[in-house]
């Protein structure tokens, strides 16, 4: 038996191989062959492939070599993220413009809340309308799910790939979900696949039949989330998305200063914390502010648009670049604020294109240290106090941008 309200209607949609159509849309030569967007190089990674790559067995993530080796007949796009941020955000403008309430959860995905609208129109045909002006107006083919709840309206867009649509009702729920993949759970990882996989267990419908309790017990309070998720369960609302949405932090000088190499510091400092505040939220920012304060008082700010990231490396050259621009008086300054705004969910492979395995596996092992030892354990050293004399300097802060001494690691 399902739980929850049999008159929810949620609506999943999801550009399909997102990177690829809007290449597709610069070239079209490269409609109908295999295309694989990554670094150029052998040491480059799969941000995404499209279907023709896709039989050959290459996928987003791969190491570029291996997928040069199964697929040698691929067109490699090294991938333009400024490109993909303005197709997105048209895609995002068409949902505002229409939709009662709707959730940006990626660069390529949302959910609409269509809850009560069936008393006007027909919801499917509602979410069929929409998916229509996207693609006119956008020119990029895209999916959809409509059912009860996000999980089975998300799972149901992946069964109307590619460029389709897909109406999940109340009493189809179990049926269309008992025969699948449990893969296709969202929330299920490579890890708990192969775990499940070693008990027997391969579609959802044997999933859901586990006693509840079995799962808390193998997998803790995520066994339950899944065995819900296996049986259509499924609460989360639609969180109104807003682009203001942001995380920021300051530092306040106990003395006012013009020390330029110290504020740059900080502003790394500070930009290399909220950028592992990102990561651990799995977002992205596309705008990052800065901010300064003169010893009068005056406040100036400068933001810049920049591609979805949140690798550090990348946001403090900007932060760096805005200081730059933005103190130009010389004056005595006397606070310092970076902010992230304009942010999604996502992955680090939308910088794939860019980063090679060693660089994702660097920022692992980072996350890794700062998730057990404390977000302070592991820094760059640009962020780093230099001597002593910055403690009697009288930097003051939050968010890690203080210069009191405590043990670290340097990167």
């Amino acid at each position: 038996m399902i739980i929850g309200n049999k008159n929810r209607s949620i609506l999943h949609l999801d550009l399909d191989t997102f990177f690829v159509s809007v290449e597709r849309l610069q070239n079209s030569k490269l409609k109908g062959i295999p295309v694989i967007i990554g670094g150029l190089s052998d040491r480059g990674v799969v941000a995404s492939c499209s279907y023709e790559a896709r039989k050959y067995g290459v996928h987003s993530a791969m190491p570029m070599k291996m997928a040069r080796n199964l697929c040698h007949d691929a067109i490699i796009v090294r991938g333009d993220m400024d490109l993909y941020s303005k197709y997105s955000n048209l895609v995002t403008e068409i949902i505002a413009d229409k939709a009662p309430l709707y959730e940006k959860t990626s660069i390529d995905e949302h959910y609409i809340d269509l809850t009560g609208m069936d008393r006007f129109f027909g919801n499917l045909t509602w979410a069929h309308n929409l998916r229509k002006s996207i693609i006119d107006n956008s020119g990029l083919p895209i999916s959809f799910g409509l059912s009860l709840n996000k999980t089975v309206s998300k799972i149901a867009t992946g069964e109307s790939k590619p460029n389709g649509e897909l109406e999940i009702p109340y009493e189809r729920i179990k049926p269309f979900l008992n025969p699948l993949s449990i893969q296709k759970i969202p929330g299920i990882g490579n890890k708990t696949f192969h775990m499940l996989r070693t008990m027997g267990i391969v579609t959802i419908e044997t999933l859901s039949k586990i006693p509840p309790e079995v799962m808390e017990k193998m997998m803790g309070v995520n066994g339950i989330i899944i065995w819900k998720k296996a049986n259509g369960i499924d609460s989360t609302p639609v969180k109104p998305y807003s682009e203001r949405k942001s995380i920021s932090t300051e530092c306040t000088f106990e003395q006012d200063s013009t020390d330029v190499k110290r504020m740059n510091e900080i502003v790394a400092s500070m930009v290399e914390k909220l950028a592992f505040d990102l990561r651990k939220q799995q977002k992205l920012t596309s705008c990052v502010t800065v901010k300064i304060r003169y010893s009068n008082f005056d406040t100036h700010t400068l933001q810049k648009r920049i591609s979805y990231t949140a690798f550090d490396h990348t946001l403090i050259e900007v932060a760096k670049e805005l200081f730059k621009r933005l103190y130009t008086r010389r004056l005595l300054i006397r606070l310092i604020g970076v902010k992230f705004s304009y942010l999604v969910h996502g992955f680090q492979q939308l910088n794939l294109f860019e980063d090679t395995p060693e660089m994702i596996n660097m920022y692992l092992a980072m996350d890794k240290i700062r998730k057990k030892f404390g977000s302070r354990s592991i820094r760059r050293e640009i962020g780093l106090p230099v001597h002593n004399s910055d403690i009697d300097a009288g930097f003051s802060g939050n968010s890690g941008a203080d210069a009191v001494p405590y043990p670290f690691m340097r990167v």
